[in-house]
């Protein structure tokens, strides 16, 4: 059986980059949830790209909790500037003490280096931080839909195979009906027989119709049918199936549930009982999927 792309609202996947100021990361861990809820943690320096980062992720995720950490591991004298302009003024300076005071020290490289703004931060490009940021994320998301999607297609298999499952009991249940249906109608005209002399036989035969009707269970099973087949239809679409699904187990259950209620025949029980717990399988794999 040939599925489509079926995503997981769990899973785990990371990326990292080399960048001016140091190793930029993204780590991303994802859960199931309702909506679409993005949780960053970045340093205060990428805070002002904390829009474009919830935009990005927002373009490829449509459901589950989004926890994202990103983390910008510095180097420290990498990440600091000689300005020169200051050192070479400071030095010119030193020169015209020193040629009106020969007797003066030189001032030593180490003490260059302490006088105040001589060493400064680097600071990165904001374009070029902005860049390097959606480029790691993207590499992130990328990896994570991966996984996701590799989950997905497992839990997409197990609720094909529960599809199955209901469908055979479906179809045992069809095979059975007339004899269930002859073996209640005879239930009905021995237990009327009792009382043949006592009632009127057009009304007893209508009564029998209307109680024969109640017990009839076609309809359900035919509804039932229409929503296993709208099941494996949502599986085949690109589109996220989760909130649909899981609509979808509603009705599944209700139906199984009014089975069960009408039935009047153990067979037809056992049935009702067997489809829900495979329903409530497949519900819980929806619970997971976008």
């Amino acid at each position: 059986m040939t599925l489509r792309t079926t995503y997981s609202m769990t899973a785990y996947a990371q990326a990292a980059t080399q960048t001016e100021l140091g190793e930029l990361s993204c780590e991303l861990r994802t859960v199931n949830h309702r909506f679409l809820e993005v949780a960053p943690r970045m340093p205060d320096e990428l805070r002002p790209f904390e829009g474009d980062l919830r935009e990005a992720i927002g373009a490829k995720l449509s459901r589950g909790r989004v926890d994202c950490f990103i983390r910008l591991d510095t180097q420290e004298m990498a990440s600091l500037a000689l300005n020169e302009d200051l050192l070479n003024e400071l030095n010119l300076l030193m020169m015209k003490t020193q040629a009106a005071m020969p007797t003066v020290q030189p001032l030593r490289a180490i003490d260059a280096l302490r006088w105040p703004g001589v060493l400064q931060s680097k600071s990165a490009d904001p374009a070029e931080l902005k860049k390097n940021l959606l480029s790691v994320v993207n590499d992130a998301l990328d990896a994570l839909l991966t996984a996701r999607s590799r989950e997905g297609e497992k839990m997409a298999e197990l609720i094909h195979q529960r599809l199955e499952g209901i469908k055979e009991i479906i179809a045992n249940v069809e095979q059975a009906l007339p004899e269930i249906a002859q073996i209640h109608k005879q239930r009905l005209q021995d237990k009327l027989a009792e009382y043949s002399e006592q009632l009127d036989p057009h009304r007893v035969e209508q009564e029998m119709i209307i109680l024969l009707n109640k017990a009839d269970v076609a309809e359900e099973l035919d509804r039932l049918n229409v929503h296993l087949g709208e099941v494996a239809s949502v599986l085949s679409k690109s589109a996220p199936a989760g909130r649909k699904l899981d609509f979808l187990m509603q009705e599944l259950n209700r139906e199984a549930n009014t089975l069960g209620s009408k039935s009047n025949d153990a067979r037809v029980t056992k049935a009702s009982v067997d489809m829900k717990v495979l329903i409530e399988q497949m519900r819980e794999q929806v619970q997971n999927l976008e």
